[in-house]
């Protein structure tokens, strides 16, 4: 499967680059590599910056796990995750963390006869689904969930990530929770032990095998699922309330995360309180090293990344993102001062 590369580079554009390893970016550009989750609003962003500044962003869709990895030795400026780290793995790498923006993970199935938005599950059923316990579509919990919808007497195709992916650490923390089985034998990670499925790169490649699968269902960031047209399921919630995918649940499980308690501001917004909460929400977020390697590079990656929160709110929302609140940005701000260039000074 290929990996997604955004390069909005000013002359030739680089060699396509192998697998477990980065182009560099023309000297001008910012590189960066990682999470799959935000590569839309990168790309969206991206452009306009290019348009408004001549900077672009080279930034690779290579999967959480491979932007920590790429950060961790410095070969890109900033790396992005949807799984944070931990306050003592930020201090032994020497990185700082900041959520760049919020969006949900949503199921997604095909179906024939099922709209988005037809199908209703539960995070116990979903659970099941993925541990390999439920296998049909026409299954009784299924079903219970779903009266009056004629569920196709098929097998139950199980698309998920190969990759080390912040998409499953945020889709497993939410299975985990509400499924004690699915805790004990799979756990929480970028990377699993899945008992059942089909492999896929990237949340394109999970989009793209559920959209060539009869009877398949994956778990995608939300505007892979409105790009790709694939028919989302609803999920009820743990408000016991049957929710959609949209800007306005995604905003109502963030509504009351306590950012500034948290060390690099690590967050997991699953399985969050209130009626109109999406269950499988996530910030993604970004990792520089605090002793800068090239400190034009970093002043200028934080640029494109302040940039983004001032002038990318709408595009964002046009993509059912949610933006970082201000009061937050301003926290994220102050946290860059401790990125420092050789001279010990902050670089922006």
């Amino acid at each position: 499967m290929r990996t997604t590369l955004i390069t909005f580079a000013r002359g030739a554009l680089a060699a396509a680059a192998v697998a477990g390893s980065v182009s560099l970016a023309l000297a001008a550009d910012i590189s960066g590599a990682g999470a799959s989750f935000p590569y839309p609003i990168y790309t969206k962003w991206a452009d306009a910056y290019k348009k408004e500044t001549n900077i672009g962003l080279n930034y690779q869709s290579i999967g959480s796990g491979g932007g920590i990895k790429q950060i961790q030795a410095k070969t890109v400026t900033f790396g992005a995750s949807d799984a944070p780290l931990k306050g003592e793995q930020l201090e032994k790498d020497g990185l700082i963390q900041f959520p760049m923006v919020m969006g949900g993970v949503v199921p997604v199935v095909n179906l024939d006869g099922i709209a988005p938005g037809a199908l209703i599950l539960d995070g116990d059923t979903l659970a099941k689904i993925f541990l390999g316990t439920i296998t049909k579509w026409d299954d009784a919990a299924i079903a219970k969930l779903n009266p009056g919808t004629k569920l196709p007497s098929q097998a139950i195709a199980v698309v998920r990530r190969s990759d080390g992916s912040g998409t499953t650490a945020v889709f497993t923390n939410y299975l985990a929770e509400v499924n004690g089985d699915f805790k004990t034998k799979v756990g929480t990670s970028t990377a699993v032990e899945w008992p059942v499925g089909i492999g896929a790169k990237g949340n394109e490649g999970v989009a793209n095998n559920v959209q060539q699968t009869k009877g398949s269902i994956g778990y995608v960031e939300y505007a892979y699922a409105k790009q790709n047209k694939l028919a989302h399921t609803r999920m009820i919630n743990k408000a016991g309330k049957t929710v959609d995918p949209s800007l306005a649940s995604f905003s109502a499980a963030a509504g009351n995360a306590e950012w500034a308690k948290v060390p690099g501001f690590a967050i997991v917004l699953t399985n969050q309180p209130g009626d109109g909460s999406w269950p499988i929400t996530a910030a993604t977020f970004i990792l520089m090293h605090k002793k800068a390697q090239d400190a034009e590079a970093s002043k200028t990656a934080l640029k494109f990344f302040d940039w983004a929160y001032k002038n990318g709110g709408k595009a964002a929302e046009d993509l059912d993102y949610v933006p970082m609140p201000k009061n937050v940005v301003e926290l994220v701000e102050a946290e860059w001062k401790k990125i420092l260039g050789a001279d010990g000074k902050p670089v922006m």
